[in-house]
């Protein structure tokens, strides 16, 4: 159980970077803490924290408070791109600039709420600086899994080394991958750094960061969206149309809300689906701010005509959660977003790997989930290319296939559990050390 929630007026601020995969866990994150009486000061740009006060349920009004950080209103930067979401692709480092342009008005937001620990994002390295110069106690809070840090962490800390587990891997066209995830630690921060993983899902992974970083590595537990935040949804046509599927006969397709994939995958996809047979959700989006697109015009030809009532393609929003946990949803077809997995872990789901970006965790979370036993990957060819036969074939042996579609979920329900059991002395071990931050900064002052 969780130790008392009496309340500990201990404040946290909390700096997420400006996409929504980093500044939703970072929320949920917050109401946990909420919850065990901590006070939440959560920074982000406006047009983020307008989405983001949606998402606060009226329990937190008090105790979660939303502060502005403003970007230069640039000419190919204007507010409403001051978030990854929707962003054109060729703007993403421009925001990024723009973001480490403000370091002076962050160290103004830290030394005016003048919290007593500061929670930031490992995109964001330089915060610990205007931490340390104020002396408020920094951790590191990484939204991807312990498998992607360490395996990115280990080429970069143990060049030349063998990596030593060997379930994890990129292949041949994943290789461009020139990510790295930041593992050193900025001076006058904490060497601490909080994972939103479980030790139920990667506890090896876990171990090897903490031996290779010289770090304390915490798990907060798997924090996901709340489902509460879709409970007020009304029952859509969509919700009403998976109801009359038969159990586990459905498949949910969603690549993330920022991953676009071309015309070109889009067509095999489609094709996959169709020639597999199954009912099937299908969610697509397009970047905003480029040339408008039709869905008849990436799709094949007569495509829509075809599948007629055993599918549905949605362009935008839907309320993933609500779709992952009705009980005719079999898999999910999944880019391995770390939410998205996590998502799917949390409502029972198997998935069906079909990493999109290979310049991100995308590829090392599919070879994670593959080598737990609770997902299976669709092929590519050797340039990486999709190929709808093998969509297909994937995609009915874990809907009509019962040996393998059956022990998938056998094995994401038994994780799910266990994760379950973990996630409460998790989040209290994370509770634990942000107190003991202020403690020894307390102590210090007064020596």
């Amino acid at each position: 159980m969780a130790v008392g929630h009496e309340t500990t007026n201990l404040r946290v601020l909390m700096f997420p970077y400006l996409a929504y995969g980093h500044f939703t866990p970072f929320l949920e994150l917050a109401k946990k803490l909420s919850d065990r009486g901590f006070f939440i000061d959560f920074c982000s740009t406006p047009i983020n924290l307008s989405y983001i006060k949606k998402k606060i349920p009226h329990k937190y009004s008090c105790s979660i408070q939303l502060v502005e950080f403003h970007l230069q209103d640039l000419p190919e930067l204007p507010p409403h791109y001051h978030t990854t979401n929707g962003l054109p692709f060729h703007l993403q480092s421009t925001l990024y600039k723009a973001l480490t342009m403000e370091k002076p008005q962050f160290h103004q937001i830290l030394k005016d709420q003048k919290p007593d620990v500061l929670v930031f994002d490992i995109m964001q390295p330089w915060a610990v600086r205007a931490a340390s110069s104020l002396n408020i106690p920094a951790i590191r809070y990484c939204i991807a899994s312990a498998a992607t840090c360490c395996y990115f962490g280990h080429l970069q800390l143990k060049p030349g080394v063998e990596f030593p587990f060997t379930a994890l891997y990129l292949k041949d066209y994943e290789q461009e991958i020139e990510r790295h995830i930041e593992l050193e630690v900025e001076e006058g921060g904490e060497n601490i750094m909080l994972l939103n993983s479980s030790r139920a899902i990667d506890a090896k992974y876990l171990d090897y960061l903490s031996e290779i970083g010289q770090g304390n590595i915490l798990p907060t537990g798997v924090v996901i969206q709340d489902l509460e935040d879709e409970e007020d949804i009304e029952e859509t046509e969509l919700i009403k149309w998976i109801g009359k599927n038969k159990e586990h006969s459905t498949v949910y397709v969603s690549f993330g809300s920022e991953c676009v994939m071309t015309k070109e995958e889009m067509e095999e996809v489609a094709y996959g689906l169709e020639v597999s047979n199954v009912h099937f959700i299908w969610v697509v989006r397009f970047p905003r701010g480029e040339q408008v697109v039709r869905l008849e015009e990436v799709l094949p030809q007569g495509f829509l005509e075809r599948i007629g009532e055993r599918g549905r393609i949605v362009e935008g929003w839907v309320p993933q959660a609500k779709i992952l946990k009705h009980a005719s949803i079999g898999a999910f077809v999944t880019h391995c977003g770390w939410n998205s997995t996590l998502e799917s872990i949390e409502f029972g789901v198997p998935i069906i790997a079909l990493p999109i970006n290979f310049c991100s965790d995308q590829p090392i979370n599919a070879r994670l989930v593959v080598e737990i036993g609770i997902a299976t990957e669709i092929a590519r060819d050797g340039n990486g290319k999709l190929h709808r036969g093998y969509i297909a074939e994937t995609i009915k042996e874990v809907i009509f296939g019962k040996k393998i579609g059956e022990n998938l979920r056998k094995k994401v329900n038994s994780l799910r559990e266990n994760i379950t059991l973990l996630r409460e002395e998790h989040m209290d071990g994370v509770a634990k050390v942000i107190k003991q931050l202020r403690e020894k900064k307390n102590q210090s002052k007064n020596a």
